[in-house]
């Protein structure tokens, strides 16, 4: 924010977080950091909800205080439609809202009498808040069940944040029809594309997985070189611009997986079935192929050099499903089916990897929670999944083709004269995959708390390279706060978004940047396979179909995002429902995070994460110091610092509010 425009008076105009206090923060540019926000006190929202934006009229600053205001309008909602749970009381029917950050409950005016509604979930639509001394008034649109069961609070998640469970009749008709042409379609398509149909190719995937957007395929050519194919699933063949199935998807953005299930983007008769590499199956493919000098998997000294490259439309027959499981057993005992080609795969994988390190590449270590689940689909275990050498296998290549059809497109581009083609627009012909450097302020707060462990982040004019993040990375590697500083760490670093104007990807070190492999559940994936269309048959791509993509580019990041959140929601809500089964047992954690009324714990296996309220730390006055990550008894002066681990107690477990609490185990 212009320090010398926010005087008394000025109006600035931003989007709000609200907190469930009835206070708020308005930040006025992208990933401002909070310290820069305008604090709105409680009173002074003026009917405003999170992420509305707003109009803001500043109060007179006082000295190094942080920047006041009030909210004077609202510009835009958000969203008009909320979940939560109803209640009754007087007379008078009311909703409290399942997000927390809505510091009010919603009046319902006009409920429906046919039925019993205290203790149920709801999505209601907002009608009317103009007056912030009264309550908001809405509408029921759906009672979703009861508050706890698994199907309601599942189907409360996604609503909640403003996503859709069902596809609409049109589009699975629309797919129905697709399918029954299909079989002469790819009769057709396969005169026109690469045949891949003679090559070793298979796919490699979770166990439990119903789409498969990827196949590897690899052969040795007659000049010795070895030939690497990724074949990616030709959504875009089916799927044309604009008809009903493309729209919804653009709507969507994104596929969302939950712990229970998965919410497709696209039809399931798209997804699991047309353009699912299904073993032993012709399937229509957009393909990056590789060459690779002979002896790159033999020699260990070789660097990994793409030779050539050759991008394309293919059909494929995958001859084995893989699951990663299977394929690491074939690679640990040295024999069985395709073993020659998954050793020649891994070991340029590991070599590809390698080098991306010592250019850069950001390493950090990260785990996923799974979880076994009973015929109610409730949580009977909860363990991380295994990070192998196949899993990094598949992530090694598919990185490659992103990179490489980035790195192309890109050529191309600058072949064209792009920019010049489109003077009024800024950025490429192009949606990349980006990662903006971290904020400076962020990365002098964490150089800071790591020098107080007594290691070094070098910051130049408040930069640091990810080169020098990977050397931090590794001397922290065995420590007892390499969790805590990985954690640290980790919160410094942007998010990677979606947009037509190229910034590199910071974490990856690479200048070019896309995502291609995976369009049966990211729609911009799609995109990309359209545009790189284009450029293959040296076909323009107009000014109203990139102009679609550009705000089509921030559409999906928006909803990546909301996707994200729901997913996390999911694994809350089922990590929540674990330990209510739990109430009473001990177990061990490390501190994953800390605030100024507590200290939120991860339990070692299943990464529950409870919170240990400051009251239940001990008796003394505690200080949360944010710079240090700490909490410290006044009298005591005993440390409870982030990456600490301790012994705790499940104490108490609420379901609808996807939260547990711990007490600390002396």
């Amino acid at each position: 924010m212009n320090t010398e425009k926010a005087r008394a008076g000025n109006y600035v105009e931003g989007v709000i977080t609200t907190t469930a206090k009835g206070f708020g923060f308005v930040s006025v540019g992208e990933d401002s950091p909070r310290e820069n926000d305008i604090k709105v006190e409680a009173g002074f929202l003026n009917t405003a909800l999170p992420r509305d934006r707003v109009k803001v009229r500043l109060n007179a600053k006082i000295g190094d205080m942080q920047q006041t205001g009030e909210v004077v309008e609202i510009l835009a909602r958000n969203k008009i439609t909320f979940v939560g749970t109803v209640d009754e009381e007087k007379g008078a029917t009311f909703l409290i809202p399942q997000d927390t950050r809505i510091y009010v409950d919603f009046l319902i005016p006009n409920p429906p009498h046919d039925q019993k509604l205290r203790g149920k979930k709801a999505l209601v639509r907002l009608m009317d808040w103009t007056d912030s001394k009264k309550s908001p008034t809405a509408e029921i649109i759906e009672i979703l069940g009861d508050a706890g069961d698994n199907e309601t609070e599942i189907r409360a998640i996604v609503l909640d944040k403003g996503l859709q469970m069902e596809l609409p009749e049109k589009i699975h008709r629309e797919a129905d029809a697709l399918k029954k042409t299909a079989p002469e379609f790819i009769t057709e398509e396969a005169k026109k594309r690469r045949d891949f149909r003679n090559v070793p190719t298979f796919t490699i995937d979770p166990a439990d997985a119903k789409d498969f957007d990827d196949a590897i395929s690899i052969q040795t050519l007659p000049s010795g070189e070895i030939e690497i194919g990724v074949h990616i699933a030709d959504v875009s063949a089916y799927v044309k611009p604009h008809s009903a199935i493309d729209e919804e998807a653009r709507v969507r953005a994104t596929s969302i997986y939950l712990v229970d299930r998965v919410i497709p983007m696209f039809p399931e008769v798209l997804s699991n079935d047309l353009c699912s590499l299904n073993e032993k199956e012709d399937k229509l493919v957009f393909s990056a192929v590789f060459t690779f000098a002979p002896d790159t998997a033999t020699n260990p000294i070789s660097k990994v050099v793409v030779k050539d490259s050759w991008f394309g439309r293919g059909i494929i027959n995958s001859a084995k499903r893989f699951t990663y499981e299977n394929a690491q057993e074939v690679l640990d005992n040295g024999k069985g089916l395709f073993y020659d080609e998954l050793h020649t795969l891994n070991t340029i994988a590991k070599k590809l990897a390698k080098q991306d390190k010592e250019e850069g590449a950001i390493s950090f270590e990260h785990e996923e929670v799974r979880f076994e689940l009973d015929a109610n689909k409730k949580p009977i275990r909860v363990y991380t999944k295994t990070f192998q050498d196949t899993n990094k296998l598949v992530e090694m290549f598919m990185l490659l083709a992103n990179k490489k059809v980035a790195e192309y497109v890109s050529s191309k581009l600058s072949n064209v004269q792009g920019k010049t083609a489109h003077p009024e627009h800024e950025g490429d012909l192009f949606v990349y995959r980006v990662h903006d450097e971290p904020k400076p302020e962020r990365l002098a707060e964490l150089a800071k708390f790591v020098a107080g462990l007594g290691y070094k982040l070098p910051l130049k004019e408040g930069r640091v390279s990810s080169t020098d993040i990977n050397k931090f990375l590794e001397q922290i590697k065995g420590k007892p706060e390499e969790t805590m500083l990985n954690t640290a760490t980790v919160r410094t670093m942007a998010k990677a978004i979606y947009s037509t104007r190229n910034i590199g990807h910071y974490g990856l070190a690479y200048e070019h940047y896309t995502h291609f492999t995976s369009p049966i559940r990211r729609y911009p994936d799609v995109m990309v396979h359209r545009i790189l269309a284009h450029f293959l048959s040296n076909e323009k791509v107009t000014n109203e179909e990139m102009n679609e993509y550009r705000s089509l580019a921030v559409h999906s990041s928006e909803m990546e995002k909301l996707a994200s959140d729901a997913e996390r929601a999911s694994i809350k809500f089922k990590q929540a429902e674990y330990m209510s089964e739990r109430v009473g047992k001990e177990f061990t954690g490390i501190i994953s995070g800390v605030a100024e009324w507590g200290v939120f714990v991860e339990e070692e296996e299943t990464k529950c994460e409870g919170l240990i309220r400051i009251s239940d730390l001990g008796n003394d006055y505690y200080i949360f110091e944010r710079e240090k990550y700490r909490i410290v008894g006044k009298q005591s002066h005993e440390k409870f610092t982030l990456g600490d681990k301790l012994n705790f107690r499940v104490k108490a477990v609420d379901l609808e509010k996807k939260s547990i609490d711990y007490e600390l185990v002396k």
